[in-house]
């Protein structure tokens, strides 16, 4: 198969072997498959954005975003336990020690971050994805993201995509784990359908970390007419994963797979009962693409931890997205318009933690949230090999907090904020794109940051704004190809956080000026082609982020980001088979506190992916990590000044080795 969009374009494959252009210019044809498209949009986006083909994790234990976007240049997703990461994107939420905050958070495009913007990685299963697009900073507007970050969409398998109307797999290894996931579905001329169902268990590298996980997410694709597409969704998850928590530096480094007394004793956990419809329907008339869609989120969070909190929270919202192209001036202009609304409502109540189980009755409290955007973007061709983008965002937020035990602590604010962006995008040759782009961020609060004891009502926290300078290339030229990009944030009110006890969620403020400067770049180099590849994939990031004459902190760096990580790997795939050693190497550690006096060491974790096909159907591999054993301190939770007694320092896992097997029926 080859499909051939026309402009300049960019190369890919479409996992059978077949070339596919894809070009810069749009695509609209619903009949092209949906990897397709998503190729297209990353081409036409002038700056940071890339996509992740699910098969480049498939042969690997993959249960996080540590692993599932490891060769995605600019993210920082560092693995502290089970499917829990540190994401961080050109430094988005870096003072966040705990769930996740800017970056926008999405499956099948539709969001599964909470309408106040925090969110969870627990609900999403790595076996039921198809791919997964990256989207940094403003470059995220056709998501309605606004935040430094930008936004990672997550898309689940069809019945377009299955091997066979039946596909298993077991894998399993270190740690007593063990996890089985069967897909199946069909298509016909007009109707698709794909189902995944993934059960897990673990015992966890180190104490109080084990985990049992079920995961349901199926659709239902519906062609009404040529032009006209419906696809319902289903996801449903029983996540109960047990919280280690953080440690001291010398337990990190000696003793890493300790858990804090208290966290045994009092039976930490994160346990999520969460289900999720929703409903995307795509028109196509003429040259225009108009796609919309709703959505209904529905969980329920019981999480001993310093107390229990317990929280039932209902989220649910719309969207509508209209890209097309017209003329002016005998010019291709071509457009994207859209709004997407989240609204939601959270019941939470926190007890005192007796074992694991709810006390007295400590906090009752209705948080209601919603976060309504518009965007639009122009793309001007006035010669075909370049474009100019001019796009706008506005978003409202609204945050309430009715305290059921404090009314005199309830609290509501809004919050109005604009985020410009322009850019252009120019291909000097077939394979190659070069882009610039200048844009403004706007980050709203999230209720962790608004409800800080033990102040009355909400923190006065201003929202989090930035201006954003990008230039970079993405293409291929014989051996290489390359994705990179350079960029300079200049941050204002920046929403850091500081742990003022291991126990207790940090406490958060705005800081003046900061910087957010760095190099994201991916660089993919084949040595070898012929009866066998032999290819050498690697990542770099430079993360440079500091304070601006902070009449406190001066020049100091901000903890938590290394300044350098790199990730390599060397893949000979012959026949059938594949082997691939790799390395994840920071040579300096990020700072643990403001003060810059502490610094973790950095290290080196060696691993290895093999994999065998030994007929059509049928596929092993093996996944082999951290190999030496080393022991390291792989993130942290910000404090103002450490001292040996803080324990704010996650560690990595130990050497594990996992095996597997795929079947396709």
């Amino acid at each position: 198969m080859a499909l051939i969009l026309g402009g300049p374009a960019l190369a890919a494959d479409d996992g059978d072997g077949a070339t596919i252009i894809v070009t810069a210019a749009r695509v609209t044809a619903d009949t092209a498959p949906i990897l397709v498209r998503a190729r297209g949009d990353v081409a036409r986006t002038p700056g940071g954005a890339d996509l992740v083909d699910a098969k480049e994790f498939s042969n690997s234990y993959a249960v996080s975003f540590h692993d599932m976007l490891a060769w995605s240049p600019g993210v920082f997703a560092q693995a502290r336990y089970g499917e829990e990461v540190r994401l961080s994107i050109r430094g988005s939420g870096l003072g966040r020690g705990f769930h996740l905050r800017g970056v926008t958070l999405l499956q099948d495009g539709v969001p599964i971050s909470q309408a106040d913007g925090s969110g969870d990685f627990q609900e999403l299963d790595p076996n039921a994805l198809q791919h997964i697009a990256v989207y940094r900073g403003a470059n995220a507007l056709r998501y309605g993201s606004s935040s430094l970050g930008g936004a990672v969409n997550a898309v689940t398998l069809s019945g377009h995509d299955l091997t066979g109307p039946v596909m298993l797999r077991v894998d399993g290894g270190s740690f007593g784990t063990l996890r089985a996931s069967m897909t199946g579905g069909f298509e016909t001329d007009t109707v698709d359908a794909a189902a995944t169902v993934t059960g897990s268990t673990s015992d966890g590298f180190r104490q109080q970390s084990a985990q049992e996980k079920l995961r349901f997410n199926g659709n239902l694709g519906i062609r009404l007419a040529p032009n006209l597409e419906t696809r319902f969704y289903l996801s449903a998850n029983r996540l109960d994963q047990e919280v280690p928590g953080t440690i001291t530096l010398d337990d990190g480094l000696h003793r890493p797979r300790t858990a804090p007394a208290i966290n045994i004793a009092n039976d930490y956990a994160r346990n999520i009962r969460s289900l999720r419809l929703q409903n995307r329907t795509a028109l196509r008339l003429g040259d225009t693409r108009i796609e919309f869609g709703a959505f209904a989120n529905l969980k329920s969070l019981y999480h001993p931890i310093f107390q229990v909190i317990d929280q039932d929270s209902t989220d649910w919202g719309g969207y509508l997205r209209a890209e097309g192209r017209t003329h002016v001036g005998g010019m291709p202009l071509d457009f994207t318009f859209g709004s997407t609304a989240r609204i939601g409502r959270i019941d939470a109540k926190q007890f005192v933690n007796i074992g694991g189980k709810r006390g007295a009755l400590t906090a009752n409290a209705v948080q209601k949230a919603s976060t309504i955007d518009a965007y639009g973007e122009l793309r001007l061709h006035p010669v075909e090999p370049l474009a100019l983008i001019a796009g706008l965002q506005f978003v409202h937020g609204h945050r309430a907090l009715d305290n059921r035990l404090r009314p005199a602590a309830s609290d509501a604010r809004d919050y109005d904020q604009w985020a410009p962006k322009f850019g252009l995008l120019w291909s000097p040759g077939e394979k190659v794109q070069l882009y610039a782009n200048v844009s403004r961020s706007a980050e709203i609060p999230t209720f962790s940051e608004l409800v800080q004891q033990p102040v009355v009502g909400f923190v006065p926290l201003a929202p989090q704004t930035a201006w954003t300078v990008e230039v970079g290339s993405r293409g291929e030229h014989g051996p290489l190809a390359w994705d990179v990009s350079l960029y300079r944030s200049q941050l204002r009110g920046e929403m850091l956080q500081f742990t003022t006890n291991p126990d207790i969620p940090a406490a958060t403020f705005n800081a003046g000026r900061t910087i957010h400067q760095g190099i994201e770049a991916r660089l993919d180099w084949t040595l070898l082609r012929g009866p066998g590849d032999l290819v050498l994939r690697q990542v770099y990031q430079l993360d440079d982020f500091r304070f601006r004459d902070d009449p406190q902190y001066g020049g100091n760096r901000l903890p938590a980001a290394p300044i350098h990580v790199y990730r390599g790997e060397l893949r000979y795939s012959g026949k059938g088979f594949s082997i691939a050693p790799n390395i994840e190497w920071t040579p300096w550690g990020a700072w643990a506190e403001y003060r810059n006096s502490v610094r973790v060491p950095g290290y080196a974790l060696i691993g290895a992916h093999a994999s065998l096909q030994l007929n059509r159907g049928t596929e092993l591999f093996l996944d082999a990590r951290n190999l030496t054993g080393k022991k390291a301190v792989v993130d942290l939770s910000a404090v103002v000044a450490a001292t040996p007694q803080s324990a704010i320092y996650y560690p990595t896992d130990g050497r594990a080795i996992y095996g597997g097997v795929k079947l396709s029926f």
